[in-house]
């Protein structure tokens, strides 16, 4: 009886530290299938949250396309040429790190690309004042469903030993 209640209590811990554990960061691919190319949907963003920590992936064709970091009044007006660039990447798998919460305006350089709708603005949130909402993934669906399950664990397990 002892050896079973030492066992349920440790398995009550685990699942108390899944429950306590952070949350991951999530990696967006931009544009998701389509990529970051000329047919990159607009509506893009439309349901996502982003927080700190988070990160942005950007495919596309290296030499047909570029990501370019720009300013709010660069953005709205698809200004690439000059020096005004934030941050400028070529290789084709660009990946960009949220690190601080606030407004990030990215373009695609190239030609008039920005005009035809290559422009991205991201809202990136502190992750303490993320709204709680719909996980962004699945891969959040599923570790939130692997915490419940843990969670289901170590309310049984209190149960038993109560008993």
């Amino acid at each position: 009886m002892a050896s079973q209640q030492v066992l349920l209590l440790a398995a009550a811990a685990i699942a108390a530290a899944f429950l306590l554990a952070p949350a991951s960061a999530d990696d967006f691919m931009v544009g998701d299938s389509a990529g970051w190319t000329l047919t990159y949907p607009a509506t893009w963003t439309e349901g996502k949250t982003f927080v700190v920590g988070d990160s942005l992936t950007f495919m596309y064709p290296a030499g047909k396309h570029t990501v370019m970091e720009v300013t709010g009044p660069d953005f709205r007006a698809c200004n690439v040429t000059g020096n005004q660039a934030l941050g400028t990447w070529t290789s084709g798998k660009d990946t960009v790190p949220l690190d601080k919460a606030g407004r990030r305006w990215f373009v695609c350089s190239v030609g008039n690309h920005c005009a035809q709708g290559m422009k991205l603005l991201v809202v990136t949130a502190d992750a303490a004042q993320a709204p709680a909402g719909p996980p962004s993934n699945s891969a959040s669906f599923v570790g939130g469903a692997v915490a419940q399950a843990m969670a289901g664990a170590g309310a049984l397990a209190a149960a038993v030993l109560m008993l």
